[in-house]
């Protein structure tokens, strides 16, 4: 089958791949109908390189079933699925707490397994989420990135009539718009650089646009509180410097949780790390998306609020390309070549 192999840092193949074959009762081969790139995929060809040399990319897909183990039930060849990529050991303290986003051992397909970059993909049943009729393939293929923003915002004590304010609109980003008013925001800001990504922010919900280059976000942000601050800020930009401008953002009292990965070391000037100690925040990480049971109520709720429409990918998605684009599009997006925000691939056009 064709895929896209990781062999080093920026270096993507477009090749030939040996299909899956079913191997255990509990597994389940998928046409990959629709594949997204991922922000983590981004950073690990740019400057990580592969877990495994040579590995199968990617892990944010939807698709056709094809083929299921003897012991599958429930799921058929031809149901319409989407996919937690996400392995656990079941077996470390975390998981034993039922933790399951903080195993010691958890990885994604793309990783240490073959991912979904590819005209079929393969994964146990229990990672298998079946799709309503209503929710077509862009749109399950980004069941992963919403499940991820959905696990942050639960980790939060967000209630509703809450001022939330999302730094950084990219794919998280503007997935987390959409959250916060699911999780009951009154109002929503939406912080970035990029006057084209704020105009899709405002798309997809957001109430207050806040170019920063204008303006530092927190003077923004004070003139449209009263002063105050918002409630919960959110960091999705995965960047050095809005990781520390974020400590800024909230009221007295108020709550910070990150998202992004910055990949960098962050240097954070008095003035945002004070923020932390004199306005008693409260400062979370979040980290994948998984919870118990198994793959959790992040990923039931993305496929649910995304058949009502609350959830609307649609805005965000930039580019439909063909799999075999892919080495040229990983190297324009490091290199910063076009405007780019969600990029679908599509393996069966090749």
């Amino acid at each position: 089958m064709k895929s896209l192999r990781l062999y080093g840092k920026q270096d993507l193949r477009y090749e030939e791949a040996d299909n899956p074959v079913i191997e255990n009762t509990d597994d389940v081969i998928v046409k990959v109908k629709a594949v997204g790139i991922c922000g983590s995929d981004i950073s690990r060809y740019k400057k990580l390189g592969p877990y495994v040399e040579g590995m199968v990319f990617g892990h944010e897909f939807a698709g056709e079933v094809t083929e299921v183990g003897s012991g599958v039930e429930g799921i058929r060849p031809g149901d319409r699925v989407a996919a937690c990529p996400t392995f656990y050991c079941g077996e470390c303290e975390s998981c034993k707490k039922g933790e399951l986003s903080r195993c010691e051992k958890l990885t994604v397909i793309g990783a240490r397994h073959p991912g979904a970059y590819a005209e079929y993909v393969k994964l146990p049943a229990e990672n298998i989420l079946p799709l309503p009729d209503n929710v077509d393939y862009d749109t399950a293929a980004m069941v992963e990135p919403s499940s991820v923003v959905a696990h942050g915002f639960y980790r939060t004590s967000i209630k509703p009539g809450a001022e939330v304010a999302i730094m950084g609109c990219g794919s998280i980003g503007l997935l987390a718009v959409q959250w916060a008013k699911i999780f009951g925001a009154k109002k929503v800001y939406a912080i970035d650089i990029d006057d084209a990504k704020l105009e899709v922010a405002k798309e997809v919900g957001a109430d207050v646009l806040i170019n920063s280059m204008e303006k530092p976000a927190h003077e923004q942000i004070m003139d449209h509180t009263n002063g105050s601050g918002v409630d919960l800020a959110v960091e999705s930009a995965g960047s050095p410097i809005t990781s520390a401008q974020v400590f800024a953002l909230p009221k007295k009292g108020g709550e910070v949780v990150f998202m992004g990965i910055p990949y960098a070391d962050i240097n954070i000037e008095r003035f945002y790390f004070e923020k932390i100690v004199r306005s008693e925040l409260t400062v979370l990480g979040s980290w994948n998306a998984i919870s118990s049971p198994f793959p959790g109520k992040e990923w039931t709720s993305s496929v649910h609020y995304m058949s009502t429409g609350q959830i609307n990918v649609k805005p965000m998605i930039s580019h439909r390309l063909q799999l075999s684009e892919g080495p040229e599009t990983f190297d324009n997006l490091i290199n910063r070549k076009g405007s780019y925000v969600k990029v679908l691939f599509y393996p069966e056009l090749d």
